[in-house]
């Protein structure tokens, strides 16, 4: 039987790192599924998903603890969807505007408010083009549950955006 796992990878970012997983991953006879992987900072972050034989888990997750000299770290998590979580309906959320502290702790203040899960977030910090201030930049992807009233989340995100000031966009990508 194939079990999924859900694996983070951190350290000093350098060449041949995600190779040096998707080697073991293979060693193993795993599959690989998805991930999100990035260098911030100087450090190589990566978040992905693999599936692999339930004979060969131990076996692997003890093979990962070796790229400690290549100064990883490597946490490993068996996945499974929770059997109540439901999705009414699929949106992306937009933000743009002058860099300021909060931004993502007022737009995810107000989906937890919402009990809306957040799947996706990406956020970056840029020049603008003409002024050269600093641009910060948001894209969410959530699940809106059905019990959320999606009329008034769109009010208070726009209510948020009023403040600060910023530029936002919500689109459904259920239509």
């Amino acid at each position: 039987m194939k079990v999924p796992l859900v694996m983070t990878v951190l350290g000093p970012d350098q060449p041949g790192l995600v190779d040096s997983v998707a080697s073991l991953v293979v060693q193993y006879g795993g599959n690989w599924l998805e991930s999100q992987m990035c260098r911030l900072g100087g450090q190589f972050a990566g978040l992905l998903q693999i599936e692999i034989d339930e004979t060969a888990c131990e076996e692997f997750k003890s093979a990962l603890s070796n790229l400690s000299d290549q100064k990883l770290e490597i946490i490993v998590h068996q996945s499974k969807e929770p059997e109540n979580y439901v999705c009414a309906e699929v949106a992306t959320v937009e933000i743009i505007g002058q860099d300021q502290p909060g931004i993502v702790r007022h737009i995810a203040n107000a989906f937890a408010m919402e009990n809306v899960n957040v799947e996706e977030l990406s956020t970056q910090c840029s020049s603008a083009p003409m002024s050269g201030e600093r641009l910060f930049q948001a894209k969410a992807k959530v699940c809106i549950p059905d019990t959320c009233d999606t009329a008034k989340l769109r009010e208070r995100l726009e209510s948020i955006a009023a403040d600060l000031q910023v530029d936002f966009s919500f689109e459904s990508l259920n239509t």
